[in-house]
């Protein structure tokens, strides 16, 4: 067992994992970090160790097909916040003996495909008949959602400016329905109160925020700074809980960040199109991936899924 600099104290994954509240900062708490948009606020609607709960139900699930979706509309593009939490996820999923396919809009054309990751894409005009046929076709395990708009209390998909994107937003929160009426486990990520899975927290979210949240919900909702934050908090925990190192490294996300952006990605917050994510600079993507291996790494990996 390894030292994870939290006052010279050595803790095995269990303790990481489990007790990490008492500890260190858990793993909920670093992707937690600079805040800015009131996601602390609904930390306490949530279970203790949210993500490693769904990390946990993630891997008692048979290896099968899975089903991730991203892809923000901003100023006609994908925002950088998604496409790579969303492809450290999938990678993840594919050492884990898992079939990862992205369902997203063609706004999100060439993110993908580069990295061996196959994708299916729908348009505003795609009806819930297509949403279901694609479940026929893939007999998911699992769906998970890493910053995706959902519809609101008015039925309209909109940015965090109240402004609606419908008509440039493929309706893809109607999978993530007919998913939980087949009993398909659902995860949500978020960082606003306006994706996929914040239906789960929609009066909060409308009490403490002040937002028209999304209405969509979820079996398992993680929140965080930013959605990729949370995906990679996923990757954490699954990391933790295998024996297999599947953290990303924070140059491969960065090299990725740098590629998407030349693909037409851009900044979520300033619109402009720099390799930034909400508005944080690298040297904050650095600072969370960092803390992030500081336990991965440190971890003694005994924990049973």
């Amino acid at each position: 067992m390894k030292d994870l600099n939290t006052g010279n104290t050595t803790l095995t994954c269990r303790e990481v994992t489990d007790n990490a509240h008492e500890q260190c900062a858990s793993i909920e708490d670093i992707v937690l970090l600079h805040s800015g948009r009131g996601m602390t606020l609904l930390q306490k609607y949530l279970r203790s160790a949210y993500c490693l709960h769904a990390a946990r139900r993630l891997l008692s699930l048979p290896r099968g097909n899975v089903l991730l979706t991203t892809g923000f509309y901003v100023a006609g593009h994908a925002e950088t916040d998604g496409p790579p939490g969303t492809l450290s996820v999938a990678l993840a999923l594919k050492k884990l003996g898992f079939e990862p396919t992205i369902v997203t809009d063609h706004i999100c054309d060439g993110l993908f495909e580069p990295e061996g990751i196959s994708v299916v894409y729908a348009s505003p005009e795609t009806g819930k008949a297509w949403y279901q046929e694609l479940l026929d076709r893939y007999h998911p395990v699992c769906l998970i959602s890493i910053e995706r708009c959902g519809h609101n209390c008015d039925n309209d998909y909109a940015n965090m400016r109240g402004v609606s994107i419908s008509n440039a937003t493929a309706h893809i929160d109607t999978m993530f329905e007919l998913a939980s009426k087949e009993k398909i486990l659902t995860i949500g990520i978020g960082d606003g109160g306006n994706e996929i899975g914040m239906g789960n927290l929609k009066e909060a979210i409308s009490r403490e925020l002040s937002l028209n949240p999304c209405t969509v919900t979820v079996d398992e909702l993680i929140i965080a700074t930013t959605s990729n934050w949370g995906a990679y908090a996923l990757v954490a925990y699954l990391d933790l809980l295998q024996e297999e190192h599947i953290m990303p490294e924070y140059r491969e996300i960065a090299d990725y960040i740098d590629r998407i952006v030349t693909e037409g990605c851009v900044d979520g917050v300033t619109k402009k199109q720099v390799p930034s994510v909400d508005g944080f600079p690298r040297e904050t993507e650095r600072e969370i991936i960092g803390l992030l291996h500081q336990i991965t790494d440190a971890a003694d990996k005994k924990v049973p899924a």
